[in-house]
């Protein structure tokens, strides 16, 4: 979230930024509750202070008619205490309030949806076919790979089995990206899916998200299934102050939920969009001096990953309408879906500067010993069922087989998914 000073200092950057998100959100009465909230909370400081000073006085009086009537004086002082300090109702509306403001975007454009965001940079040369080409779920060597029948009747609607060799090309994904991604310095993690409201609330999923998240409803537990391990990892390190002299980089890889709340009508088809998918995650955590230059770094690093896969992808500069409330950047990178003439996300590149820090916690020293919060950035790694679309979509051959990359061969026992 953001410094409850510099919303004070600097409302006018606040109230920018809630407009070009198109973020609802009464700043002015915001700022009336905080100074008033501030105003109570001075008084009740100055009158412990009061009751400190009694307290030292009535330990060393002698006298014990005067010491009752310090005792007496020091009750009068409890009760006002009592009656101004803030009800925990008031703290914790005021914390809501608070949690709703967005962090500030940096060297972002200015856009109200998807439909403004600013192309970066495209990479490959999309594949030219001679044939009629198939969605992902019809190329005939995999059709029965994908079942989506078995799944609805299992689990209901968005949800799949892979099988044969597709399943065997999932866990091949999963052991390159591991390879590829720990040879850059990343720290392999299997977090926990489950979390608490905490976990999700310091990651900044809660409240903008809260509609997508699955809760698990059993008797005293308050538990959530994480929809990324972007929550788990962010929360790893909370209420520490850490050793950042080098960034702490970590690979983490979960299955992960989403209820997909007002995306119904959406991807019905396929496993473009499900309740359930697996997915590595990259998060990282750096000191503020050098936290834009590892955000580049991260970024170039994902684009390696993908060109090694020979898959076209685009980068895209998103706005501030698309943005989600912890970003204060984000790039997503775009794979090209044939069946489709149209990119679709494989991964988001985000950089939250301290904004989860300071929700968790999170701080280090710097070279003088100052305590300073941390800045975090996360990116997908790799997305494994859209990836595995793009993979079958892009090498899929006149016959209905499908060519596997490179990269991937020396993880499978075949080089190919034939008819």
């Amino acid at each position: 979230m953001l410094d409850l000073k510099f919303v004070r200092e600097s409302k006018e950057v606040v109230g920018k930024e809630l407009k070009n998100r198109n973020i609802k959100f009464n700043l002015e009465k915001f700022l009336e509750i905080d100074k008033e909230r501030r105003g109570v909370i001075a008084k009740v400081e100055k009158l412990k202070a009061e009751q400190n000073q009694a307290n030292q006085k009535i330990a060393v009086e002698k006298d014990s008619k005067k010491k009752q009537q310090l005792i007496s004086e020091m009750k009068k002082v409890a009760d006002q205490i009592k009656k101004l300090k803030p009800a925990p109702d008031f703290e914790k509306k005021f914390l809501e309030l608070w949690r709703q403001l967005p962090n500030i975007s940096i060297d972002t454009p200015v856009g109200k949806d998807e439909n403004d965001n600013v192309l970066d940079h495209e990479w490959g040369s999309k594949p030219k076919f001679d044939f009629d080409l198939k969605p992902h779920y019809e190329v005939k060597a995999v059709k029965g790979m994908f079942d989506i029948k078995k799944g609805a009747q299992v689990s209901g609607a968005r949800f799949w089995y892979l099988k044969d060799k597709i399943a065997k090309l999932q866990f091949a994904l999963i052991n390159y990206t591991i390879d590829f991604f720990t040879k850059e310095g990343f720290e392999l993690v299997i977090p926990p899916v489950l979390v608490r409201k905490g976990a999700m609330v310091g990651s900044g999923f809660f409240p903008a998200d809260k509609n997508e998240v699955y809760k698990v409803n059993h008797g005293e537990d308050d538990l959530y299934l994480s929809g990324t391990a972007e929550v788990p990892l962010a929360a790893y390190h909370q209420n520490e102050i850490i050793d950042l002299k080098e960034p702490k980089k970590y690979l983490g890889y979960s299955t992960c939920f989403r209820r997909e709340a007002g995306a119904y009508g959406k991807d019905l088809k396929g496993i473009m969009r499900g309740h359930q998918f697996d997915k590595l995650e990259l998060f990282i955590f750096t000191d503020q001096k050098n936290s834009w230059k590892i955000y580049e770094e991260l970024l170039k690093t994902s684009e390696k990953f993908w060109q090694s896969l020979k898959l076209p992808y685009r980068v895209m500069s998103m706005c501030t309408g698309d943005i989600a409330l912890p970003n204060a950047k984000k790039f997503d990178i775009e794979g090209w879906i044939p069946s489709e003439k149209h990119y679709r996300e494989l991964g988001s590149c985000s950089h939250d500067t301290d904004f989860q820090a300071r929700r968790l916690k999170v701080r280090y020293r710097d070279k003088d010993s100052k305590t300073k919060l941390a800045h975090t950035m996360n990116h997908t790694a790799c997305a494994i069922g859209r990836t595995i679309i793009a993979i079958v979509e892009n090498n899929q051959t006149k016959e209905g087989s499908v060519k596997i990359p490179e990269v991937l061969q020396k993880y499978l026992d075949f080089k190919e998914i034939k008819t």
